[in-house]
């Protein structure tokens, strides 16, 4: 759990709505730093108990670390690329009468090793349809796909500030990798910033693994590789103006925790998402449309559990990815057209009431994927395997 990564956000919103549910007691695994979780008082308050007893076993686990531990009771790991998990508290792996898995994965080989892994667990729950579909071509199940979710009481409409009223904003999140395609959003915004100087990218890129920045390929008329600061983060002002941004045009917000993106998001004009790929639905996308900022979304993998008519522009000229390893698979990825991109920027900046009646539509649709509903859902799918 925690409050500055899209794993870290889903079980705290699983922690959040188990914490006083009669069917589960929830034990986490928990970061070092409490200064991971960002909470107020009250949302505290109420995980402090799962909290409590994540800690405890995590002390039960010391003793045994580096090595396997049996539990009883059912352990769900969370799983990527391959099937792999982490180990829990202090390099332990635990394992328990019933074994679950949930994963968030996005290259599509799977060896022999990763149909061994898979057949250690008795259900496997995903966060994508395209999950789902990729496992099930692959011969790997039963799984069962439940959807992240978001908190309606911290991302939904409102009225925006104004403080940004002479500008464009356009907002670009995920953390700073070849995946989440911010080559393509930063290529495009340069464009359009070309004919609008009034815009300003505002972006959210950075993350508790900021060697990823490492990883973008800058073949695509990019200046690169990104540079990093003394404190080893992406620079990535230095990096934009590199590439023809100027540096009144782009605004770096840091890492923010969730809690505190709602209000910066309902200030945004747009978003842009022109992700090569996403395993899961893409968080930082949901919460730009339960906040109605009409949204640009790549549609491929995971993004396409959101695309729906009205909802957000999609970017449909999709080309095929090479895989950079011959075994990590790409099927299904898509490269973006950056001139489709620049169009849709378009789109919103002619027609700002257009634009509006859509992020509002796209709005009402997320409200049926509340972390309520979801963690929900999740609970319904592993208590036939609880003991």
């Amino acid at each position: 759990m925690s409050s500055t990564s899209g794993w870290g956000v889903y079980g705290l919103n699983i922690g959040l709505n188990w914490a006083a549910d009669p069917d589960v007691v929830p034990v986490f695994a928990v970061p070092n730093d409490p200064t991971h979780i960002f909470l107020d008082p009250l949302r505290a308050r109420v995980l402090a108990p799962v909290l409590e007893i994540s800690r405890k076993f995590a002390s039960v686990l010391e003793p045994h670390a580096g090595s396997y531990v049996r539990v009883s009771g059912t352990v769900v790991h969370a799983l990527g690329t391959a099937l792999h998990s982490n180990p829990a508290a202090h390099n332990t792996v635990v394992t328990g009468e019933s074994m679950l898995g949930a994963v968030f994965f996005d290259h599509t080989t799977f060896d022999t090793a990763a149909h061994d892994r898979a057949r250690q667990y008795e259900l496997i729950i995903t966060g994508s349809t395209w999950n789902q579909r990729v496992l099930e071509r692959n011969g790997i199940g039963p799984v069962a796909t439940v959807l992240q979710g978001i908190d309606p009481t911290l991302f939904h409409p409102a009225e925006r500030t104004g403080m940004y009223k002479d500008r464009f904003l356009v907002f670009s999140g995920g953390k700073l990798e070849h995946r989440k395609g911010q080559d393509l959003a930063l290529l495009a915004f340069k464009g359009f910033a070309a004919r609008h100087p009034e815009a300003l990218l505002v972006t959210a890129w950075h993350c508790p693994w900021p060697d990823l920045a490492g990883g973008i390929d800058c073949t695509n008329s990019l200046a690169g590789p990104v540079p990093f600061d003394d404190t080893r983060r992406p620079d990535v002002g230095r990096w934009a103006a590199a590439n023809g941004v100027a540096p009144e045009c782009i605004l770096d917000l840091g890492q923010v925790p969730n809690m505190l993106m709602p209000a910066i998001l309902r200030e945004m004009d747009v978003a842009v998402f022109p992700n090569r790929c996403e395993g899961g639905t893409n968080l930082v996308a949901m919460e730009c449309m339960a906040c109605a900022v009409p949204t640009i979304l790549s549609a491929n993998t995971g993004h396409l559990d959101l695309i729906t008519p009205q909802s957000c522009i999609p970017l449909t000229r999709q080309s095929p990815i090479v895989p950079r390893q011959r075994e990590l698979g790409t099927d299904e990825w898509g490269e973006s057209d950056v001139e489709e991109i620049v169009e849709a920027l378009e789109r919103v900046w002619r027609d700002r009431d257009a634009a509006a009646t859509m992020g509002a539509t796209g709005a009402r649709a997320l409200l049926e994927l509340t972390w309520a509903r979801q963690t929900r859902r999740l609970k319904e799918a592993i208590l036939p395997y609880m003991s």
